[in-house]
Parts: structure tokens; C-alpha cells; sequence
């Protein structure tokens, strides 16, 4: 089981899941869902390595190492991760 954590907040996933849905719940905003508008752009403060690779979506967004990601684009591995609104 992994999880996702932002502040004091944390919320279990499944094992490959999207992040979207928890990060949305802990409060990082969303607008179009679909690694357009980079209103859900997070950091990334523990655990990166613990998410997929950075998708061709945030690749053209200009995000090309780990730490920030786009959180609609990403899905967890394993492990906890620990993120923050990049705004």
C-alpha cells in the first residue's frame, strides 16, 4: 500500500495508482485534469522516487527531473510521498 501526504494529511493507495484523486482531496487544486494547464503542479519533497517517470505531457510542460510534477499525470509506485502545491 502507498501513500501521499501533504502538511499533516495522508491518504493510502493502491500500489500503481493515480495521484490525482488524493491529491485533490488533501487540496492541491485541479482545472483541466489533463496536463494542460499546470494548475496542479506540485513539489515533490520526499519520495520521488516513488512515482512513475515523468509522462510526455509534463515533458512538454518543461518538467524533466522528479521534483516538480504535474499531479494529474503522475501515479505511485510504492512507498509514501510527500508534496506540496508548487504555488
Amino acid at each position: 500500500m502507498a501513500s501521499i501526504s501533504l502538511g499533516d494529511n495522508k491518504i493510502e493507495l493502491a500500489d500503481g495508482s493515480e495521484i490525482k484523486d488524493a491529491a485533490e482531496t488533501l487540496g492541491i487544486p485541479f482545472s483541466c485534469k489533463d496536463g494542460v494547464c499546470g494548475t496542479c503542479l506540485i513539489k515533490v519533497k520526499e519520495g520521488k522516487e516513488n512515482l512513475s517517470a515523468p509522462n510526455n505531457k509534463e515533458k512538454e510542460f518543461g518538467l524533466t527531473d522528479k521534483s516538480e510534477r504535474l499531479a494529474c499525470q503522475c501515479k505511485i509506485k510504492s512507498g509514501n510521498v510527500k508534496i506540496e502545491s508548487a504555488y
